[in-house]
């Protein structure tokens, strides 16, 4: 079993590195470590090169979340794991694609902040709680006016889904990757403190003045 824990979390951190911001550099030729507010990531993009950016690294660092776990996933039903095994390598390789896109060797181990990474690692485990985590995401930023608190519903919502698969390890890398969101987001709860987050809402107004 450890043999396969260390295959899966190299594979998995290798996964996470490929970078949807990457795709978007060579299309544009815009780095987006070193413009915006210099974040690998699909809400950067969106701020720097438009909507079609933004939705194309969001896509990609979804998709990446669901790849991994569907390859695991598929590993699991072709060998002898029993469930607990599979939920916990599951949670494992999820972990390390969030790992890999927030910390990628080739970015000097700063690269984004996992938002997407986890909706695609959600939806691949269990498709319901992936609607579930998406709407309370959404639902809780748009009640907030404050992005990043919705952000963190993604994590409990993954937290809870560890917690129905009955299993002690996912629960525990739950909990390493909440810990990983907030640090992070540190930079946001110091604008949040301070009152200088950006808001949602004049996020949109700001656009609307813009066309």
């Amino acid at each position: 079993m450890l043999i396969w824990i260390t295959i899966i979390s190299i594979f998995g951190y290798l996964v996470g590195c490929l970078h949807g911001s990457v795709v978007a550099q060579w299309i544009s030729g815009v780095n987006l470590k070193e413009t915006g507010v210099k974040n690998a990531g699909a809400s950067n993009a969106m701020i720097v090169l438009g909507k079609r950016f933004g939705a194309l690294v969001a896509l990609i660092d979804i998709g990446k979340g669901i790849a991994a776990v569907v390859v695991v996933k598929l590993l699991t039903a072709h060998l002898t794991f029993n469930e607990e095994q599979s939920a916990l390598l599951y949670f494992l390789v999820g972990a390390a694609v969030v790992f890999g896109h927030n910390f990628p060797f080739y970015m000097k181990f700063s690269g984004g902040k996992g938002t997407a990474t986890v909706i695609g690692v959600l939806f691949a485990i269990d498709w319901r709680f992936g609607i579930a985590g998406l709407l309370l995401f959404i639902a809780v930023a748009l009640l907030t006016d404050i992005l990043v608190i919705g952000v963190f519903m993604l994590y409990i919502t993954l937290f809870v889904l560890a917690i129905y698969l009955n299993g002690h390890w996912p629960m525990i890398i739950a909990v390493a990757l909440l810990c990983m969101a907030i640090y992070k987001h540190l930079e946001n709860f110091k604008r949040i403190h301070t009152g200088t987050e950006p808001r949602i809402k004049a996020s949109f107004k700001k656009k609307k003045q813009e066309q």
